[in-house]
């Protein structure tokens, strides 16, 4: 089962990362509540703050996060390319590939998830650090993840599209290292779908060029062709062979 605790850090961390952006930091203080005497006897008015408000929905960006910050998004579209290569619709069905992806996501991020929570969330929780002071600390981990799982040519035309140069990596602004990443990341996906692909590819083609030679073209090949991938699959033990590749092309 999934540890409960070495998911708040992670939670609290993406909700540390939202309430740092520019957008929510400008904000004016505005009080929280403020109370306004009504028109009629006795009666009050509460005005709830921008702030307030900001706060509240900003935690609604958490899944946004966590799949744009991390290993979710590579994984979960090699395995969607996979059960379309095996020819199977809806088997296995998009919660179990969600949860396998949410949990294997879970596993390669675990180091960054530690490094942060070590060097943000537990000093400010001890009072040693300031809730700014903390956040810079805990995204260090999460950017350093992402710079290095991030191509150099699609970094620069991020880049080159906000029209900003940087002098060092460090210096690169999250608005610019999150497109970058995920788009890293899509063409990395792609790429071991395409590995993934070619082997049941050929048979689809084996399969179907052996049916019209012997005249049975009225016979769906993708019927016969599928009892083939999924023995290949099973065979070859598939799922260990995806999950270490995964696992190995973020260096675990």
């Amino acid at each position: 089962m999934l540890n409960v605790r070495c998911m708040l850090p992670f939670l609290g961390l993406l909700t540390a990362a939202l309430f740092s952006m520019p957008a929510l930091a400008d904000l004016p203080g505005i009080p929280a509540v403020t109370v306004t005497p009504g028109e009629g006897e006795g009666t009050q008015e509460y005005t709830v703050s921008l702030q307030i408000l900001a706060l509240m929905t900003a935690p609604t960006f958490l899944p946004a996060m966590l799949m744009m910050m991390t290993s979710f998004t590579r994984i979960i579209i090699v395995f969607a390319i996979l059960r379309q290569a095996l020819g199977l619709q809806s088997t296995p069905s998009n919660q179990i590939l969600l949860g396998l992806a949410l949990f294997l996501s879970i596993f390669i991020m675990k180091p960054v998830l530690e490094e942060a929570n070590q060097a943000g969330l537990q000093p400010y929780m001890q009072e040693e650090m300031t809730s700014l002071e903390a956040v810079k600390a805990a995204t260090e981990p999460f950017r350093q993840f992402m710079m290095s799982q991030t191509r150099e040519s699609d970094l620069a035309l991020f880049m080159r599209i906000a029209d900003v140069q940087y002098e060092t990596p460090e210096d690169v602004s999250f608005w610019v290292l999150m497109p970058a990443f995920v788009t890293s990341e899509l063409k990395t996906a792609f790429q071991i779908g395409f590995i993934l692909f070619i082997p049941f590819l050929i048979i689809d083609m084996v399969v179907a060029s052996v049916l019209m030679a012997m005249g049975m073209m009225m016979l769906s090949p993708i019927i016969i062709s599928l009892p083939f991938k999924i023995m290949l699959f099973v065979l070859v033990d598939g799922w260990a062979l995806i999950m270490g590749t995964l696992a190995a092309s973020f260096g675990i």
